[in-house]
């Protein structure tokens, strides 16, 4: 088992550097507003998962970018099959016209129940998709040129500027993981248990990067987290949030991975939820951050879990990230 990732960059940098919210809000407005409280608190990364369907995310972040100075703004993720390359890689080089450096742009393939059940579209081959789509998005926002021919993708063109946003990738099994350390700036894991992720998301991570000869990206944990200290309340409240994952055939393969396989009707079982997410109070949640950073974790994409009062709950939370 991992248990030091001391020789990583993330090492070097404080706990409030390595951790990040998860935005989610009923409408861009309130999405809006919702990054510059983070910012106020002293949050210093946010990110938002491209839903669908809802608001454009990166529509969002230029609207947060004009009323806020410094906080990064990073996407997990925007699905890939539904968006060409191109097309997104214009979106990030107007946000990065405006606000340089603030976005990380995370993508990925996204679901079948949501490729093909809602936009129609066909998904083969994931991760061959999108090893193209992110050569692609690597020509256009760091070398500001591309002439791409692939299985997926043809593309020839030219930016007037190349905005060196740095590109992550969503990983949920470890051929996943091992694609995002060959060709990423970082790997998003989404409900992956955390000994999965020291045990064999990090070691594939490793052997993608050495097989092509580049520094290992850093690995973003999604952590949920609940501020509550009663154990029925957390999971039913949970379940209510997280139960979707269960049905997803991508989330059970890597849940029974991880040793929690879920019910034939894809029920998520009291130890997997235990084991996904932090809860208790203030002092408890950052003790238990801060392990998990110390264990080999080289950030934590924080997902807050509303118990019973969701509004006041993510104000604590947000200042807890803040200050920790």
């Amino acid at each position: 088992m991992q248990t030091s990732n001391a020789s990583s960059p993330a090492a070097s940098r404080t706990a409030r550097e390595r951790i990040g919210l998860a935005i989610a809000a009923p409408d861009a407005a309130s999405a809006v507003a919702a990054i510059v409280d983070a910012e106020v608190a002293g949050i210093e990364q946010v990110w938002m998962t491209q839903v669908t369907p809802a608001p454009d995310t990166l529509g969002i972040y230029t609207a947060a970018a004009m009323k806020t100075s410094k906080i990064r703004m990073g996407t997990a993720i925007v699905p890939t099959y539904p968006r060409h390359p191109l097309a997104l890689a214009q979106q990030v080089l107007a946000f990065n016209d405006l606000v340089p450096e603030r976005l990380r742009l995370g993508v990925g393939p996204s679901h079948r129940p949501i490729i093909e059940g809602v936009y129609g579209l066909a998904m083969a081959d994931p991760l061959e998709h999108l090893r193209e789509y992110v050569a692609v998005l690597r020509g256009l926002l760091w070398d500001g040129k591309v002439d791409y021919q692939g299985r997926f993708y043809n593309v020839k063109s030219t930016f007037p500027r190349a905005p060196h946003t740095p590109l992550l990738v969503s990983a949920l099994r470890e051929n996943a993981f091992q694609l995002a350390g060959a060709i990423s700036d970082g790997a998003l894991s989404w409900n992956c248990p955390v000994h999965y992720l020291l045990e064999k998301a990090l070691p594939a991570l490793r052997t993608g990067a050495a097989s092509e000869g580049r520094p290992v990206p850093p690995l973003v944990a999604h952590i949920p987290v609940a501020l509550s200290q009663d154990r029925q309340e957390v999971i039913a409240a949970a379940r209510r949030q997280l139960g979707l994952y269960g049905k997803l055939p991508f989330y059970a393969k890597m849940f029974a991975n991880a040793g929690f396989p879920v019910s034939p009707e894809g029920e998520l079982s009291e130890a997997l939820i235990e084991n996904l997410v932090v809860s208790g109070d203030e002092a408890t949640i950052e003790e238990r951050l801060k392990k998990n950073l110390e264990a080999g974790l080289d950030e934590l994409l924080i997902m807050p879990i509303p118990v019973k009062n969701g509004k006041d709950e993510q104000f604590r939370i947000m200042r807890l990230l803040g200050q920790i």
